[in-house]
């Protein structure tokens, strides 16, 4: 009973957002679907291809990118996919982590005409398993998209633009 309460009270929030926020949640979820199945079926060599030019973190192409100024319709059409897609990644039923979050919201971006920079960096494992640990964050000129706060122990290893 509790289960179909929480839904409803979801539901209720949903519909009190605004039309616009709606449908850019509903893209949201879309996207992350989408996101979560292409990391789940194809090698991540194969998406990374589709998202852009890897270049090193201190490349030129990310300071064009980063240091271009936007209007501020820009800006805010990024904090909204921003919002969008985070808010989205609580709810939907898979695991939507930092990697999908970033690969919806850039091709949100993109269908806007709005240029992104989609960050990996990584943290060596220590102790006895050694894992590696793996962040990926998105940010357009002076707006943190998604991923933020990040972790100062992660070193940036690369970046899409």
């Amino acid at each position: 009973m509790a289960r179909y309460s929480w839904i409803r009270r979801r539901l209720v929030r949903f519909a009190q957002v605004g039309r616009a926020r709606r449908l850019l949640l509903l893209e949201a979820v879309v996207w992350l679907a989408l996101a979560r199945l292409a990391l789940v079926a194809m090698p991540f060599r194969v998406i990374a291809r589709r998202s852009g030019a890897f270049i090193a973190p201190g490349d030129a192409a990310v300071k064009d990118v980063l240091g271009a100024t936007p209007s501020p319709d820009e800006q805010e059409v990024a904090r909204e996919v921003g919002w969008a897609v985070t808010r989205a990644a609580r709810y939907v039923p898979f695991k939507a982590v930092c990697l999908p979050q970033a690969l919806a919201a850039r091709r949100m971006l993109k269908r806007r005409g709005i240029a992104s920079v989609l960050h990996f960096g990584a943290i060596p494992g220590d102790g006895a398993d050694r894992r590696l640990e793996a962040h990926a964050w998105l940010d357009t000129a002076g707006v943190e998209v998604t991923g933020y706060p990040v972790a100062r122990n992660f070193t940036e290893v690369g970046c899409f633009v």
